[in-house]
């Protein structure tokens, strides 16, 4: 009975409501200022939807359509989940094996922390790492390869103890993914392709930007600067693949979200048996519940929340959600299951807004749970309006504050010179005809003015303005006057967490130092 039911809905929406989802996707489209998104829809684990709307580059007429690549960001996480999911069915390794006993040169911070991690440990954000710490290692694109990443990673100071909180990160999706060359001889690439990819039938499917091929449809990511949207360069997450790095298309994106519906079943072809799905949708680590941002968006506060492998565990309306969102340089995406009503929907954007993809993710579940009817794209946008009062609101509230007639202890070229963090490596900053500028020397982007803020206080301003992540540089004396450090801070609350300026601690090196490559 419920499975008729279940597609009775399905056919209503897709040969009744067609009309209603294509206003509601063109509006959110103009609200939130989003030059192209593309939907698919699974219901009872069919697909009932799928199409692109708007264009893949603003000011060029190319259409987007269900075959367009967007970059997926960290709905990656998920296939890296799979992909060891596949491992441990063949008993090649097991989830609570210590990764030492695959990576003997695995290594953390705190020795503790690195006898005891193991496999499952990488996947669920309870390791004693701070949000995104390390980050700044490939975000935004750098040239450090995924091994010397790997290696670095035990220069990252924890947060917190062992498994003691929930803090998202990113790095230890690297390490996840190094598992499988470490296990099997083929690359994390290799394998995602062979083993997930192919069998499924997603074709078009890239394991990151250095697998693109002449014509694939891809969307460009678009992002905000001086007031008007902007095309920009795509990031190049290569070298932290595992994390975030796919490019896939709605289309494919369906083959995989309906595996998922059928617990690593489809067509006849098995890649991961029913107890690995239950094992990757099984709550690992608790996910504290706030309160919403704002009282239009109390419908979406969870009863529980939480983090399985991969996958975010949540609840809404009374019904079990599983769910990710990604988020890359000008382009996020959503990937949002409801297991009991054989439900899936899928909302990639060539755009950095969040209350797009909520809005139309909604909205759908609104539908097929029978819920009366919320104007969810009006909830996000005012939301979205908060957040950016909040924050202008918060950086005046610094400005305020500012002495703008103080003036730096030390002559301006004695700041210049190279400085060292233990993990990150080497910022280089330079005097030219007096004025400083600052370079990262690993992230081509991380570059730009030192503008004076007050005191010993200077405000990092990147070349590219696109990027919402100027930052506080603050220099640290000697009794003697010498520069001691140097530390960082985003200026603005917006500022995505995988800036994470605050994490580095910078030393003076030697002029004549080698470089930390």
């Amino acid at each position: 009975m419920l499975k008729t039911i279940g597609l009775l809905l399905a056919l209503a929406w897709g040969a009744l409501a067609q009309p209603t989802l294509d206003a509601l996707v063109e509006r959110v489209r103009k609200d939130f200022n989003v030059p192209g998104i593309a939907v698919a829809v699974v219901a009872d684990g069919k697909l009932v939807h799928s199409k692109g709307y708007g264009v893949r580059k603003l000011g060029e007429p190319a259409p987007v359509t269900p075959n367009t690549l967007f970059g997926i960001a960290s709905n990656t996480k998920a296939m890296t989940a799979a992909a060891l999911a596949i491992l441990v069915d063949e008993g090649k390794i097991q989830w609570d094996d210590q990764v030492g006993k695959h990576m003997p040169a695995f290594q953390m911070y705190d020795p503790y922390v690195t006898r005891e991690m193991t496999v499952r440990d990488l996947l669920v954000h309870r390791s004693g790492l701070g949000l995104g710490a390390g980050d700044l290692m490939f975000f935004p694109s750098s040239d450090l390869s995924r091994e010397e990443i790997v290696r670095r990673l035990r220069f990252v100071k924890p947060a917190s103890s062992f498994r003691s909180r929930y803090a998202y990160d990113n790095i230890l999706y690297l390490v996840a993914g190094q598992l499988i060359p470490a296990v099997t001889g083929r690359s994390w690439d290799d394998f995602l392709r062979e083993r997930i990819h192919l069998p499924l039938g997603m074709t078009s499917t890239r394991t990151g930007i250095g697998a693109l091929r002449p014509g694939d449809e891809i969307a460009t990511p678009h992002a905000p600067a001086g007031g008007e949207l902007q095309a920009i360069g795509p990031t190049n997450l290569d070298n932290n693949a595992p994390a975030g790095a796919v490019q896939s298309s709605i289309g494919d994106m369906a083959r995989w979200v309906m595996l998922q519906l059928n617990r690593g079943e489809l067509d006849g072809k098995r890649l991961f048996s029913a107890r690995q799905s239950r094992e990757m949708w099984s709550p690992h680590t608790i996910i504290p519940v706030a309160d919403p941002r704002h009282p239009a968006l109390a419908a979406v506060k969870p009863m529980f929340s939480a983090y399985g492998l991969g996958w975010t565990l949540s609840d809404y309306r009374g019904r079990p959600l599983v769910w990710h969102t990604g988020g890359l340089a000008g382009m996020v995406t959503r990937v949002t299951l409801a297991p009991d009503r054989k439900l899936g929907i899928i909302v990639l954007t060539n755009q950095e807004s969040g209350g797009a993809f909520n809005a139309i993710t909604y909205t759908v579940l609104d539908h097929y749970l029978g819920a009366a009817a919320t104007d969810w794209p009006q909830a996000f946008l005012e939301v979205a309006k908060k957040q950016v009062a909040d924050a202008e609101a918060a950086v005046q509230k610094a400005s305020a504050k500012r002495n703008a007639g103080s003036r730096p202890a030390l002559e301006l070229p004695a700041y210049a010179g190279r400085y060292r963090d233990a993990w990150y490596g080497d910022v280089v900053i330079e005097e030219r005809d007096g004025k400083l500028r600052i370079r990262f020397t690993h992230s081509p982007l991380l570059t730009g003015a030192l503008e004076h803020w007050h005191y010993d206080t200077f405000v990092a301003r990147w070349d590219d303005r696109t990027m919402l992540a100027d930052a506080y540089v603050t220099f640290s004396l000697k009794p003697d006057g010498a520069i001691d450090e140097l530390k960082m801070a985003a200026v603005s609350p917006l500022t995505d967490f995988s800036f994470d300026f605050h994490d580095l601690l910078l030393k003076p090196v030697a002029r004549d130092a080698a470089a930390y490559d």
